[in-house]
């Protein structure tokens, strides 16, 4: 055999094998894989950081919200035609290599396009495998191809089941903690109506939530990249507002038992954690929260009738067990570019107020507004 014909076999096979393993890590394997070994997450963290920095370019907040939303299902698309078009260069490389294999024998050009209609069953039959080799590869390309597209077709379906699971729960939070979602309002809602006994059923819902997130994020890491479809709403500002009323809960009110908070703050934590690992982020900082923020969250609770701890201690202990998360969960916010909350994300824009609730608005929440402080 040639020294080129041996030269393409094996890069072609390597090509292959690089784009299968890419497959089965994304699509077929539960659990987290290493993004440095895979070619679709290479390729995510690589473009993700130039679109983000596109966005800032559009002034427009609705306008830039759209054009973000819109990279994760553009991403899913670049995943499909990446593996497809790489399976299909390996294998034209292959049958390139077996040339003398097929009848006509042929060009580069040609062993592509053989490749291609075997990829995709097509089968012409203006080229034809005569060699056991060829007869053989053209084979395992349809099987592929076949594969590829069942298997693709299972990934989407597993994809928008988690989403729409995900946005579920951020949808209903919403309802409860405001848009975009507070920790404080959560609380001061159930205060105020009367229902602070039922606070247990939303630590142990969003335990629950932080669990699936976990699970579904790790395995499939695309997911993290679509953006919630409601104005001011996001999975990370819904997780800042959770871990934030776990950790108000346990530092600062004394009314109700603390052992439901404490396990959803540890679910939500852990979920925070592991996902800043994998995606590189920054995990160490403050509590991202300034004293004065936290006064005017005391003072809210004291008028809502709450029994409260000593504010002193209070700030305290929230600004230690809050400082466990804060800059970690501030860093997912920035990587993600999700709309600013009250502790949570970019708050340079929110202009200093005691309390304001969420609107509706031609549609849309206009997003509550607080004290502004650093991020």
């Amino acid at each position: 055999m040639p020294l080129l014909s041996a030269l393409a076999i094996l890069a072609g096979c390597a090509l292959v094998a690089i784009n299968l393993f890419d497959v089965f890590q994304a699509v077929i394997l539960p659990r987290e894989s290493d993004p440095r070994l895979r070619v679709s997450a290479i390729a995510t963290r690589a473009v993700w950081p130039v679109y983000s920095r596109l966005s800032l370019r559009i002034s427009d907040t609705e306008r830039r919200e759209n054009f973000l939303g819109t990279y994760a299902p553009i991403a899913l698309i670049g995943f499909l035609l990446m593996w497809a078009a790489g399976l299909i260069l390996g294998y034209g490389l292959i049958f390139y290599g077996l040339r003398f294999q097929l009848h006509p024998v042929p060009s580069f050009g040609d062993a592509l396009y053989f490749a291609g209609v075997s990829f995709l069953t097509i089968g012409y039959g203006d080229f034809v495998p005569v060699g056991w080799a060829a007869r053989v590869v053209s084979l395992f390309a349809g099987a592929t191809g076949f594969s590829i597209v069942a298997i693709v077709t299972a990934f989407l379906f597993a994809v928008f089941g988690s989403f729409a699971a995900r946005e579920n729960f951020v949808v209903t939070f919403g309802t409860r903690a405001g848009a975009p979602p507070s920790g404080v309002t959560l609380l001061e809602t159930y205060a105020k109506l009367g229902i602070f006994d039922d606070l247990d059923e939303i630590f142990e819902a969003g335990l629950d939530w932080s669990a699936a997130v976990l699970e579904s994020h790790m395995s499939y890491p695309v997911l993290a990249y679509f953006r919630s479809s409601h104005d001011y709403e996001s999975w990370v500002g819904a997780l800042g507002a959770l871990l934030d009323a776990a950790t108000l809960k346990l530092t600062v009110i004394k009314d109700g038992p603390p052992g439901h908070a404490k396990l959803c703050y540890g679910a939500a934590r852990h979920l925070v954690n592991d996902l800043a690992n994998y995606f590189g982020l920054s995990q160490e900082g403050d509590a991202g929260v300034e004293r004065a923020e936290f006064d005017v969250a005391y003072a809210r609770f004291v008028k809502a009738k709450l029994t409260l701890e000593e504010p002193d201690a209070a700030w305290e202990q929230f600004a230690a067990l809050r400082a466990s998360y804060a800059a970690t969960l501030n860093a997912m916010a920035r990587h993600f570019h999700i709309p600013p909350a009250q502790w949570v994300g970019d708050r340079s824009f929110l202009r200093a107020a005691p309390h304001a609730s969420s609107v509706r608005r031609n549609g849309s929440q206009k997003p509550d507004v607080e004290v502004a402080g650093k991020t």
